[in-house]
């Protein structure tokens, strides 16, 4: 996912802990866990702190208000369900996303180190964040890490008008030495409808191409996007290839929900009764030991001067930079780790909102 941008006239800057302190306040208030709060809290942020705000605090009254609607348990126990030497299989229990996906990509990473790879599939979860967090948690054991999770029907299938796959998000993270670790982290539509979500809250238009209105329409309004369209998949329309992101989205639900028994496509958002009900999501990790396959400091190496390669070959005109997979989002992390992460107006009063259900102020600038 590519980082946003607020700009300094519509923002209010506030720095990571002290937001990351306040969401995890407004957890712990409605029922959950002082520990679980804070990796929901970090997950959270971290994304902020990418610059994927799509994913970032703007969600906080969205996981409040469905926890208190009984939507997600907040006190769930996460089960193993099946294991064996390369795999995991977790009930989520309907709990939060970035709890379930935390604790599946740690036993993924530590199962890895003994065999090699291995992989970890959820069932019975909820929305977790930016897929790059749980493959980047590889990073630390300097290993491969993938994640991928399904998500509700919010893309068009190619030829159709109907939302009925998901923005099914794919990551791949890859350690390298000197250079920056290649973080791929990306919606199997064009765009999240988060990104969608952030226009329509800062009253501006999106480009044309990115999704179409409910009569399968392209459109540059994100509320008609909202009200009854959908996303387009990676691509576009069939004339820009838009049948592989099609084709990729598919793919994801494969791994996530007709693996694991998780809802899939339109399933994802189904009512008992005419009323919401538990999302069911799926999730689905790896992580891959390099060692298995070659020393560590030789594949490092390698990512390196694939980096160099990259970013060294010869540039279109008006351009005067070429970036890998996460680098830009590596920089915007770095930049709001040390001047405060910035939020438009509108995340702001979600927020003070929350903060007023919650009993906490949000915190002063």
């Amino acid at each position: 996912m590519s980082p946003s941008k607020t700009t300094p006239q519509t923002s209010t800057i506030i720095q990571a802990k002290k937001l990351e302190a306040f969401v995890s306040k407004a957890f712990q208030t409605i029922g959950v866990s002082e520990s679980d709060a804070r990796i929901t809290a970090a997950v959270m942020v971290r994304a902020d702190r990418r610059g994927i705000e799509s994913h970032g605090v703007a969600r906080l009254d969205r996981y409040v208000d469905r926890i208190r609607k009984g939507l997600i348990d907040p006190k769930a126990k996460i089960k193993l369900v099946k294991e064996t030497p390369s795999t995991l299989f977790f009930d989520g229990r309907n709990g939060l996303g970035q709890v379930i996906g935390n604790q599946a990509m740690k036993a993924c990473i530590t199962k890895a180190k003994k065999s090699g790879a291995a992989w970890a599939a959820v069932k019975n979860s909820n929305h977790y964040g930016i897929a790059g967090y749980y493959s980047m948690m590889a990073l630390e054991h300097d290993m491969i890490g993938i994640s991928l999770t399904n998500s509700r029907p919010l893309c068009v299938p190619t030829y159709s008008r109907e939302p009925i796959i998901g923005t099914n998000p794919i990551s791949l993270a890859a350690p390298a030495n000197k250079e920056k670790s290649f973080v791929l982290d990306m919606a199997t539509a064009v765009v999240p409808i988060g990104k969608i979500e952030v226009a329509k809250r800062k009253e501006t238009k999106i480009p044309l191409g990115w999704a179409v209105d409910k009569n399968g329409q392209p459109t540059t309004d994100p509320a008609s996007v909202l009200e009854g369209g959908g996303v387009m998949p990676l691509g576009g329309p069939a004339e820009f290839s838009g049948y592989k992101g099609y084709g990729l989205s598919v793919m994801v639900d494969i791994l996530c929900g007709a693996l694991t028994g998780a809802s899939f496509l339109s399933l994802i958002e189904k009512t008992i009764g005419g009323q919401p009900a538990p999302s069911n999501i799926g999730h689905f990790f790896g992580a891959i030991n390099i060692e298995s396959f070659r020393p560590l400091p030789e594949f490092k190496n390698t990512m390196d001067q694939f980096a160099r390669i990259l970013k060294n070959s010869t540039k279109a005109s008006g351009c005067d930079r070429i970036f890998i997979a996460g680098e830009k989002e590596f920089q915007m992390e770095e930049d709001r780790q040390k001047n405060g992460i910035p939020l438009d107006k509108k995340t702001v009063k979600i927020l003070q909102s929350v903060g007023r259900q919650t009993g906490i102020n949000f915190p002063a600038t």
